[in-house]
């Protein structure tokens, strides 16, 4: 089955990626959460341009992907779970949830060490958001992104279709919990116990630093309830808030795909970005 799986990891990956995407671009279009404020063809053709950007690199840096580390760890009993020797059945489900746990620290990190947040700044700096946020990330963190990965797969000894769930999943996930999509109010209460949902990580995106500096999940709810840093909704609602980065607010800057590749250069960082819990003068805590 890992042999089948293996071999079939790129189409399997792409087409969950284009019918994912398809889905909530045309649930964005049917019921949107909020309306846009820059223009979305400027926008979309600078976010997938990044992606198709990333993509390119990551296929020449890294043509074994995350896959292939894990079939490495497999064959050659690396990593705890080979170790242990921990039954099938187990070993998928344990694998997947701490990965989810790995990446949930992974995004701690890049708010709280201010050079990495420097590259975390271009996803956060998009002044909508939309399916497209979801994959708009700068590709220096991408390569740390997937060193972080392989380093958990070698530690973890993950079986391949333990890591092919986890990776659809998170690109599900992301783009879904990026969806400028409108859920009703009480199956949102409802998901957002399983799955981070979109109203539960827009509030991540908000300008306010205090809530930017809350619910960090990505696929899993789970950890921000558990440390302390889940926020159930943004103080000035999901219609009222701002989305962004305060003071980057042109869209030539954070919206073009030559400003994006530039943004984590220009300006000073001279705090840690997740201690900040400032918000705007009359609003309340």
């Amino acid at each position: 089955m890992e042999h089948l799986v293996l071999s079939h990891e790129p189409a399997i990956r792409l087409g969950f990626f284009l019918g994912v995407f398809a889905v909530v671009a045309l649930w964005e279009v049917a019921a949107p959460r909020r309306a846009l404020t820059v223009s979305k063809t400027l926008r979309w053709a600078s976010n997938l341009g990044l992606v198709a950007l990333n993509t390119v690199m990551l296929r020449l840096l890294f043509p074994l992907a995350a896959v292939g580390v894990a079939a490495f760890c497999v064959q050659n009993g690396w990593g705890l779970i080979n170790h242990f020797r921990v039954p099938f059945v187990l070993a998928v489900p344990l694998a997947v949830i701490a990965m989810d746990f790995v990446i949930w620290l992974q995004h701690v990190m890049v708010h709280a060490v201010p050079a990495l947040w420097r590259l975390h700044r271009v996803h956060h700096a998009d002044l909508d958001y939309d399916v497209t946020t979801g994959a708009r990330f700068h590709p220096l963190e991408i390569i740390l992104s997937m060193l972080i990965k392989f380093a958990t797969i070698v530690v973890l000894g993950p079986p391949v279709v333990a890591v092919v769930i986890f990776e659809v999943l998170l690109n599900a996930t992301a783009m879904f919990n990026h969806g400028n999509i409108r859920l009703p109010a009480g199956l949102d209460r409802a998901l957002r116990w399983f799955v981070v949902t979109p109203d539960m990580h827009r509030v991540h995106h908000s300008v306010e630093d205090d809530e930017t500096n809350s619910n960090f999940g990505f696929n899993l709810p789970w950890w921000d309830r558990l440390f302390g840093t889940y926020r159930d909704q943004p103080r000035a609602g999901h219609e009222g808030m701002t989305i962004g980065i305060r003071g980057y607010d042109n869209p030539r800057e954070v919206d073009r795909l030559d400003g994006m590749l530039l943004l984590p250069f220009k300006g000073e960082i001279t705090d840690y970005a997740i201690n900040r819990r400032n918000y705007s003068t009359g609003a309340k805590p």
